[in-house]
């Protein structure tokens, strides 16, 4: 599968990204999203009904998107068999390939088809569940077990004179009965990551013993994704919902700004939990892969392979320590550019926090604990700040500045990061295009210095840090270009 797929959006072209293999198997793989909290059988709010309850020519099983609300094909495109509209209907199929098969001989755990490890982030629901394994990742395992919501969901609105306002209203008792409310960027994040970044539930932490046995690593990046999962259109009704405004649509740039911090804040708090340790060892995937991951061999003359990282730079402003691992730090590089914009003050002291965490790393786990939950603290913060204000499209140039300074290009160091900066990049184009800020025709201009910047990381065992800052601000240049 080519990476292009990754990047169709609505008023894109499907160019070839390569790079982003690695993303689309891991959408595959490892694709269910279902919080922990909406798991419970107990009672109709937390029944799981199965894809076949919203599977009717009458509800979201058209051929066609003709509906007059929704477009009612939703189904289908959930259904698409190659595309990354249609990972999540594959994520338990992809259980019984030779990939998976071997995966799981390395880890020992049986057929990984039927295996706890497996199933919390390829099938709906959990332990009890009632949907069928070959649902993969259902409709509920987004929008909620339906059993308390389903019957006020498929019914129509009666003959109230304002028909919109009841609509409304049944929507809200909805979201009381169960539903999530997905429109809104920081519950929309919180669903995600329990399975695109990982979470405490069973079968739902992707670690580096998994990764090890073949699974691929786990990115994530919200706006990019939803664009790929968006199996619904943004019609006057979804406006009201999110904003109560029948025109309003996605602010992409809030979404990609949440995610950031939701993936960080996750990070961190998984960091402090158990899961921060297996064994006498720490959990090697919070660590950055390609501080250890490189050839070993002896030579006369050693050669110095790593790239000195600015961001790094401790408390008390020591250099990292060159051989111990640092801290997988792709999601904070991004959260940084986002933070000088939304809060200077915040952005100060995420910076201060941050080099109090890396310092620490240093000394022992105790120390790194309590650092974490101070920049939690921080990044938890920027989230509210996120989600509670608006992005322009002149803040998305504003962001694109932001993601190329030195401050920030510097510390694209690493392949992780690397990714997350030409996504956000990506992500931000899209949003002057939505914004209306640049034209579609002059965005496509600009997609060769993008595919460019894609290309630099087509391959991790080939990264060159240097080469992708170069590439990546070519594309730069050709943005600001269009302000």
């Amino acid at each position: 599968m080519t990476t292009d797929a990754i990047r169709g959006r609505g008023e894109r072209p499907w160019a070839a990204i390569a790079a982003f293999a690695v993303l689309l198997l891991a959408l595959a793989i490892a694709a269910v999203v279902a919080a922990p909290p909406a798991r419970s059988q107990g009672g109709e709010a937390g029944r799981y009904t199965g894809v076949a309850s919203c599977a009717g020519s009458t509800c979201h099983g058209r051929m066609e998107g003709d509906g007059t609300v929704v477009l009612q094909d939703e189904l289908m495109k959930w259904q698409e068999p190659s595309t990354p509209g249609g990972a999540h209907s594959r994520a338990w199929a992809v259980l019984t390939n030779s990939r998976s098969q071997f995966i799981a001989r390395n880890l020992g755990i049986g057929d990984p088809s039927k295996a706890s490890m497996c199933l919390g982030c390829h099938s709906t629901g959990g332990p009890g569940r009632v949907t069928p394994l070959e649902d993969g990742v259902g409709c509920e395992s987004c929008h909620g077990p339906a059993g308390g919501w389903i019957s006020s969901h498929y019914a129509g609105v009666g003959t109230n004179a304002d028909p919109d306002r009841e609509m409304r209203d049944k929507h809200l008792s909805n979201l009381r009965a169960g539903l999530r409310k997905l429109e809104d960027p920081v519950v929309r994040a919180g669903v995600c990551v329990d399975c695109h970044f990982g979470s405490k539930g069973e079968g739902q932490f992707v670690t580096h013993r998994i990764m090890a046995a073949g699974h691929p690593r786990i990115s994530f990046e919200l706006d990019l994704f939803s664009s790929l999962q968006a199996h619904h259109r943004e019609d006057d009704d979804y406006g009201w919902r999110k904003f109560g405004a029948p025109k309003a649509r996605t602010d992409h740039v809030q979404m990609w700004a949440v995610g950031q911090a939701t993936a960080l804040e996750r990070s961190l708090d998984l960091f402090q939990s158990k899961r921060g340790t297996e064994g006498m060892f720490p959990e090697f995937y919070f660590l950055d892969c390609h501080s250890c991951h490189r050839r070993i061999f002896d030579q006369a003359k050693p050669l110095r392979t790593g790239v000195d990282n600015p961001g790094r730079i401790m408390a008390g402003g020591e250099k990292w320590p060159e051989g111990i691992p640092p801290y997988n730090d792709e999601n904070l590089i991004m959260l940084s550019a986002a933070a000088r914009l939304a809060s200077p003050a915040l952005a100060d002291q995420l910076a201060a926090r941050t080099a109090a965490f890396h310092k620490a790393m240093t000394v022992d786990r105790a120390s790194a604990v309590t650092a974490a939950a101070q920049l939690a603290q921080t990044v938890s913060a920027l989230k509210a700040t996120f989600a509670s204000r608006s992005f322009s499209g002149t803040d998305a140039f504003a962001m694109v500045d932001a993601i190329s300074a030195p401050a920030i290009n510097d510390r694209l160091t690493d392949y992780s990061g690397s990714i997350q900066a030409v996504m956000g990049v990506d992500t931000l184009l899209n949003a002057m295009v939505s914004s209306g800020r640049i034209t579609v025709g002059a965005a496509a201009g600009i997609r060769a210095d993008i595919d460019r910047a894609y290309t630099a990381v087509r391959d991790p065992n080939a990264f060159k840090p240097t080469d992708f800052q170069a590439a990546l601000g070519s594309a730069v240049r050709s943005i600001r270009a269009l302000r």
